[in-house]
């Protein structure tokens, strides 16, 4: 989309947020300093964009993740140059890992005076262009409104990520100039031919056990795949990025697959004898690092990139253009037998609750899932054992319920991504789960959520310790534990920001306490004091 922005007697800050409007930006997290004071002067009139100030400029890039894989549209971030800028490198990386489309507004010095010795001067290219889709900077005479433009084409072109776009102070501050001078980013549109589906079609014919495997890039098309499956009748498995794509409470859906997966769906995935990958990235996690992954099992893999592996076929395209010609035709065959033997793998598998006189994880998120099904909550999740057991027991059965940091993996995600989720959906109820480790790494923004009076729930699962890594070094390195945490009082944290907290201890407690968090119109914390060495 071009903006109607056309004169030259406004700046490129003016033209800027003109453009943003006009691309339909309503929120934008962010953290001022000099560089970009001229953009929040003009953000300042503009009744259409709301602007949320982090504590932390990490959190900024984490919250238009959330607020980006809830609603479906691009998040905005808009930073200052130097410290401003390298505080977002996580995040932008954490954004590029998932495939989340973002456009970081990145404040720098003047264009002139970057070889000198300047306050906030940094290569911000150099830095951050191996962890992002894409690079753009304003020079001078450029069209500030073509550019920015370009940045959310690419941003949501192929496999989506998030675009750098450098905005020198003195050009910004300068007169806006209209021009031509503008290279669009140009997606190829990949195609294949009918043949490829006829062969396609034969296998799934010839084959008895078909298996389906779901990754992220089938967010955009869960009703199609939906439909699809229905009529095929053949089981699915997901990735973790996969999860909700799929409802998990269809019987057909055997759940996430790799290290910390199912054990249903790691065995149907195991013994399948064809395997029909859908916007996946065979990640190391989704494949526990088998070097013979590929050799022993039979897959058709159809995703916008290359898997880069040796699979049996591979078809380069939009999932939701394969998914539509595979659904014109039929297969007429019954995998009852299949089926039959899944659900038995499924009964052999049943959770067994964990007995201990210290309140359990699996126990609490169990209970958790059971008791807010009915309103369909977005989980946004940590990383650690917490965010392997959500995986595992809460039941997502549409699309953008479930965010979580799956290629990162990192800690502090949780809390600012429910914030923007938040924004993204506020009639939604979100719940943030967290390890008391995560919690710890971006605590600061319960002021922003305080400020904003954004009501999510965030549940502390707080052992201790950082339980994923504790459990490795039990298993691998013969309990030479480093760490233990000695925490703080998370309730009296919470008073500190005028917020409502609740400790449990015991899981008579837990209920009456979610009922309390619900019915109140604000953020609160539940501090659920569990055991400290679960294992999962």
């Amino acid at each position: 989309m071009i903006s109607s922005v056309k004169s030259k007697h406004i700046s490129n800050s003016s033209a800027l947020v003109s453009t943003l409007q006009d691309l339909g930006v309503d929120s934008v997290f962010g953290y001022p300093g000099a560089a970009v004071l001229s953009v929040y002067n003009e953000l300042a009139d503009n009744d259409f964009i709301q602007h949320y100030l982090v504590r932390h400029e990490q959190a900024a890039v984490h919250a238009a993740e959330g607020y980006a894989r809830v609603s479906g549209k691009t998040g905005v971030v808009l930073v200052t140059s130097g410290p401003g800028f390298t505080n977002t490198v996580t995040g932008i990386a954490n954004a590029f890992a998932d495939s989340t489309p973002l456009v970081i507004l990145v404040g720098d010095v003047a264009e002139n005076y970057t070889n000198d010795k300047i306050f906030q001067n940094i290569d911000i290219e150099s830095i951050v262009k191996p962890c992002c889709k894409k690079v753009l900077k304003l020079k001078k005479g450029d069209d500030i409104n073509k550019i920015l433009n370009q940045a959310f084409q690419i941003a949501n072109s192929d496999v989506k990520g998030p675009v750098v776009f450098i905005l020198p102070r003195n050009i910004l501050e300068a007169n806006f100039e209209n021009s031509d001078s503008v290279n669009y980013f140009n997606q190829e549109k990949v195609n294949f031919d009918k043949s490829d589906i006829d062969k396609i079609v034969e296998e799934i014919k010839m084959a008895n056990k078909p298996l389906f495997l779901l990754g992220g890039g089938c967010i955009d098309y869960a009703v199609e795949i939906e439909k699809l499956i229905s009529k095929f009748q053949i089981p699915v498995i997901s990735t973790l990025m996969g999860i909700g794509i799929y409802p998990s409470e269809n019987n057909l859906y055997l759940g996430m697959i790799g290290l910390n997966g199912n054990e249903v769906a790691n065995r149907a995935l195991n013994e399948c004898d064809l395997l029909i990958s859908l916007g996946t990235a065979f990640s190391d996690r989704s494949t526990c690092k088998k070097k013979n992954f590929f050799e022993n099992l039979k897959i058709i893999n159809v995703n916008i990139v290359s898997s880069k592996q040796n699979v049996y076929m591979e078809l380069i395209s939009d999932v939701g253009f394969f998914v539509s010609k595979l659904s014109e035709y039929e297969i007429n065959k019954s995998y009852n037998r299949w089926l039959l033997e899944l659900d038995l793998y499924k009964s052999d598998c049943s959770f067994e609750e964990n007995i201990s006189a210290k309140l359990s994880s699996s126990l609490v998120l169990k209970t958790i899932s059971e008791y807010t099904k009915y309103y369909e909550p977005i989980v946004v999740t940590d990383v650690g054992q917490h965010q392997m057991l959500t995986a595992q027991f809460f039941n997502f059965n549409k699309p953008r319920k479930f965010i979580t940091s799956g290629g990162l993996g990192t800690m502090g995600f949780g809390l600012p991504a429910a914030m923007g989720a938040n924004i993204a959906k506020p009639d939604n109820l979100i719940l943030n789960i967290t390890g008391d480790g995560s919690f710890q790494m971006n605590l600061q923004e319960l002021a922003t959520c305080r400020e904003h009076n954004i009501p999510i729930k965030i549940i502390i699962m707080n052992n201790g310790y950082l339980g994923m890594v504790r459990q490795l070094q039990e298993k691998i390195y013969n309990k030479c534990y480093q760490v233990e945490m000695t925490n703080p009082d998370f309730v009296k944290i919470a008073e500190a920001y005028d917020l409502m907290a609740i400790r449990i201890r015991s899981i008579e407690e837990l209920i009456p306490a979610l009922e309390k968090a619900i019915n109140h119109n604000g953020t609160v914390i539940l501090d659920v004091i569990i055991d400290s060495y679960e294992n999962i």
